[in-house]
């Protein structure tokens, strides 16, 4: 095995841990998986019409981005499972927050963007962390963004019913800051990045990926050979009038 020269993560937990997270990469789709949340045939109209774009075109387009959304979420399981991996007395628990320190001092809640909680979610999420620090007022609460604007160890300010709210315990951190605090190293997350692209290539020239291919167009097809209309019949077939829907 090759010498990633990481000195907070040994080369085989790297290699495997980023082997779990290549090997959940969502190559094929079928139909099931296609319509798990209901595809809406409305918003596929628009897109084709608008743009001037095929039907074959824009279900292409959404399977894409169907499978980009699953991958994305695969990259958030390895920003914060590596952790398992990483630095004295740190877990992951099944349940709770997504890291945390196993002396109790650490409590993490990890985003991979500082723009994907909504008001609602950052509300959710600072009073939890307003409670576990009742419970344990020495404790730090940690919000712990991959990909935010500055590289920051900050305290977290919100509004609460429309009352600012702070407490120097529960802060928002750039995952740098976060990767210097459990390792010790200042530019531990930027050594990481480096190696990584050697490691997922190391991966890819192991193990076979299972590339098998769609078959999304074969089974909307068997339910009509107007792609459109097989759309509007997958999504509202049991509803009023479309069992004879023609367009």
């Amino acid at each position: 095995m090759r010498n990633y020269g990481l000195s907070f993560i040994s080369n085989e937990d790297l290699y495997n841990h980023t082997k779990d997270t290549v090997e959940k990469y969502r190559f094929q789709v079928d139909l099931a998986k296609f319509n798990k949340n209901l595809i809406d045939p409305i918003k596929l109209t628009f897109d084709s019409k608008v743009y001037g774009r095929d039907m074959q075109s824009v279900i292409e387009s959404e399977i894409v981005r169907q499978m980009d959304k699953s991958n994305t979420n695969h990259i958030g399981y390895f920003h914060q499972n590596i952790f398992n991996h990483i630095g004295n007395n740190w877990s992951v628990p099944a349940n709770g927050y997504d890291i945390v320190n196993l002396n109790g001092q650490y409590y993490v809640e990890m985003k991979n963007k500082h723009n994907t909680m909504n008001s609602s979610s950052s509300q959710k999420t600072y009073i939890r962390m307003q409670n576990t620090l009742l419970n344990n007022p020495n404790a730090t609460c940690m919000l712990v963004e991959v990909i935010t604007r500055n590289s920051q160890d900050i305290v977290w300010n919100i509004s609460l019913d429309g009352i600012p709210v702070s407490n120097k315990n529960i802060r928002r951190i750039s995952i740098d800051k976060f990767y210097e605090l459990v390792t010790g190293e200042r530019t531990g997350f930027k050594e990481l990045c480096e190696q990584l692209p050697k490691v997922i290539e190391d991966i890819v020239n192991d193990i076979e990926l299972d590339a098998k291919s769609n078959t999304v167009f074969a089974e909307l097809k068997q339910i009509s050979p107007n792609l459109l209309k097989s759309l509007y019949l997958l999504s509202f077939e049991k509803y009023e009038g479309f069992g004879d829907f023609n367009v």
